[in-house]
C-alpha cells in the first residue's frame, strides 16, 4: 500500500514527473487510466491540471504558448481516445468472464456493475459524462464493449470525451499554472479537485445502499 501511496504523490509532483519523463509520463498515464482496469485508481484530473502548469511554466520565449498547448491537448487525447478504444475491445472480448470472475485487491465487480447501471441511465453520453467521473471513466468503455456498443457511435462519443476532459482539465492548469497561490497551495488544489471529481460518485454510492436498505415496518 505504502509503495501505491508513494506513486501517487509521485504523480502529483510536478517536479518529479519533469524528472522522470516530462509530460510523455503524463500521456501514458491518461493510457493507463482509460484503456486498463487495474489503471482505476490513477490520479488522471490532477495530472491533467498539473500538466497545464507545466504546460506553461515551459513555453519557451519564442515558443507561440497556445501552439505548444494545442500539442499537448492533443497528444494527451489521443492517449485517452486509444485507452478507451483498448477498454472497450477488452469488454467485448471478455464481458462475460469478468462478471463471472471474483473480486481481487485489484479488481472489484462493483465497478463494473456501477459503470454499467452508468451506461443504461446515460446511454451513449454515458462514454462523455464519464471521463470527468474517477473510476467510472476506466469501466464505461469496457461497459460499452460488453452491451457491444455501434462501433462507429462508440468512436463518436470516444473522440468527443477525451477532448472536452483533456482540453478542459489541462487548459485550467495551462491558465492558472503561473499563479503564485495555486504554485504555493497546490496540495490544496489538488484536493479539490479529488473532492470535486469523487463527489458525484460517492453521493451516487451512498444513495444506492440507501435504497437497498429494507425499509423498517411499523407495528
Amino acid at each position: 500500500m505504502s509503495t501505491w501511496l508513494e506513486l501517487f504523490h509521485n504523480l502529483t509532483n510536478p517536479a518529479w514527473i519533469m524528472a522522470h519523463g516530462g509530460l510523455y509520463i503524463v500521456v501514458f498515464i491518461i493510457f493507463a487510466e482509460t484503456g486498463l482496469f487495474a489503471g482505476f485508481f490513477l490520479p488522471g484530473d490532477t495530472l491533467l491540471f498539473i500538466a497545464g502548469m507545466i504546460i506553461a511554466q515551459t513555453v519557451g520565449a519564442d515558443a507561440a504558448p497556445i501552439l505548444h498547448l494545442l500539442y499537448w491537448v492533443l497528444l494527451i487525447a489521443a492517449a485517452a481516445i486509444v485507452g478507451n478504444y483498448v477498454g472497450y475491445w477488452f469488454g467485448k472480448r471478455s464481458g462475460e468472464y469478468l462478471m463471472k470472475r471474483r473480486d481481487t485487491w485489484i479488481f472489484k465487480k462493483k465497478y463494473l456493475v456501477q459503470a454499467q447501471d452508468f451506461y443504461t441511465k446515460r446511454g451513449g453520453a454515458a462514454i462523455i459524462i464519464a471521463r470527468f467521473l474517477p473510476i467510472v471513466r476506466t469501466f464505461a468503455p469496457i461497459v460499452a464493449g460488453m452491451v457491444k456498443m455501434n462501433p462507429g457511435k462508440f468512436s463518436l462519443f470516444n473522440i468527443i470525451g477525451a477532448l472536452a476532459w483533456s482540453g478542459s482539465i489541462v487548459t485550467a492548469g495551462f491558465l492558472l499554472g503561473e499563479n503564485a497561490w495555486v504554485q504555493d497551495n497546490l496540495d490544496k488544489v489538488i484536493i479539490g479537485i479529488v473532492v470535486l471529481t469523487t463527489a458525484p460518485v460517492a453521493i451516487k454510492m451512498i444513495a444506492a445502499r440507501r435504497k437497498k436498505q429494507p425499509v423498517p415496518v411499523e407495528r
